[in-house]
């Protein structure tokens, strides 16, 4: 086994030390003659012959006639109502409701945050109160989502208030 070990590192020494296989010389200039290339310009072709006349291989398909333009759309009856602001009664009671459950978040107290939001409240024919987003927000999301939570607790308000309603819930320090 040594002699095999022996042998096999004086093969890879002597190719190491081979001047043909190495790349560098000891100035740093490549050994042996380096490959040079010189571009030459692509040859021209010959113009083709004109080819004889043959029948095509396949036929196009015949024209279609035109397709007549799709029936516009039947209009869809999507007008939707501008809600209206509550009034009378109906906004009174609910301004008296939202003032009973409307709680002035802490945070926006110790803030000093002050605004008007326009809630937009969607009634059963009970009067209660279903639903309710924000239509015009104070630029505070603290004071939006207090004013959305005190307008979910309306109850039994006169059967005259508008099943959608906006309510202004106003935010004021003292």
């Amino acid at each position: 086994m040594a002699w095999a070990l022996a042998i096999s590192a004086a093969l890879h020494a002597a190719l190491v030390a081979a001047p043909p296989w190495r790349k560098d010389s000891k100035d740093g200039k490549p050994a042996g003659n380096p490959l040079a290339a010189t571009l030459r310009a692509p040859p021209v072709p010959a113009p083709a012959a004109p080819a004889p006349e043959q029948a095509p291989l396949f036929l196009p398909p015949p024209p279609r006639a035109p397709k007549a333009a799709p029936p516009a759309p039947a209009p869809v009856a999507t007008a939707r109502t501008v809600p209206r602001p509550a009034a009378g009664a109906a906004l009174r009671q609910a301004l008296a409701q939202v003032a009973e459950r409307l709680l002035y978040p802490p945070e926006a107290i110790a803030r000093g945050l002050e605004g008007e939001v326009l809630v937009l409240v969607f009634l059963d024919e009970s009067g209660t109160a279903v639903a309710a987003r924000v239509e015009r927000g104070s630029g505070h999301a603290i004071l939006d989502e207090a004013a959305v939570a005190a307008a979910r607790t309306l109850r039994s308000l006169p059967a005259d208030a508008p099943r959608e309603t906006l309510l202004p819930v106003r935010f004021r320090l003292n």
